[in-house]
């Protein structure tokens, strides 16, 4: 079965009806971050998020950290899936389960070293799927995505394998390297977002080509 595609960082209407149209089956609407593209307002978010028709899924990219600030902003922006981009601790994440019972929990992983295998493995008792992407969240700046950098594939191969709920992988993917990415890796679903744009704005010439490398790996 091919992966579920996410395009991350949709900034309007248009953008979200054209990555459907495309194919996506989940879209990234990002909150405010320290850093990386695609900021939009809360109401934005809540704005595109009631024309996404179902089965697509919404996810609000938070870096809120504790389980009342982010149940707080999901009751704004009223999306299907919180991304967690920082670090939320499991006491956190089973508060939020409570809060927000029908809301799909994505944990973000930075990968960056065998620790990440350990994290991912620790985390899978209380969200419903990782995401893996290449932040640093210990800089004085987090970095909590949309670098467009490629992490190391090995290991994000070995989570894959080795924790019991979906992966999504993220980080550098584009129409050159994603068939080896789905081939060596073997994720549940795929995150994209600058490799699909031009001077920040979807590129539906960009995507239909992401999307032809994807169904060409079956």
């Amino acid at each position: 079965m091919l992966p579920h595609i996410k395009i991350c960082c949709i900034s309007t209407v248009e953008e979200a009806q054209q990555a459907v149209r495309h194919g996506a089956a989940a879209l990234g609407l990002v909150s405010h971050m320290p850093s990386g593209p695609g900021v939009i307002p809360d109401d934005l978010i809540a704005e595109i998020a009631k024309t996404v028709p179902p089965p697509v899924a919404t996810f609000l990219l938070t870096a809120r950290q504790d389980a009342d600030s982010i149940a707080e902003q999901h009751s704004v922006c009223g999306t299907s899936t919180l991304q967690l981009v920082d670090f939320v601790a499991p006491a956190e994440l089973q508060r939020l389960r409570r809060k927000v019972p029908n809301v799909k929990i994505v944990q973000v992983i930075h990968v960056r070293g065998e620790d990440s295998l350990e994290e991912a493995k620790s985390l899978e008792g209380f969200v419903d799927a990782l995401l893996l992407d290449s932040g640093n969240p210990t800089l004085d700046v987090k970095e909590l995505g949309g670098t467009g950098r490629i992490h190391n594939w090995d290991e994000s191969r070995r989570i894959c394998s080795e924790v019991r709920v979906p992966v999504f992988l993220a980080g550098g993917l584009c129409a050159a390297n994603v068939a080896q990415a789905i081939e060596h890796v073997q994720p549940f679903g795929l995150d994209l977002c600058s490799s699909v744009r031009t001077g920040g704005q979807l590129d539906v010439k960009k995507l239909s080509e992401f999307m032809r490398a994807v169904r060409g790996v079956a």
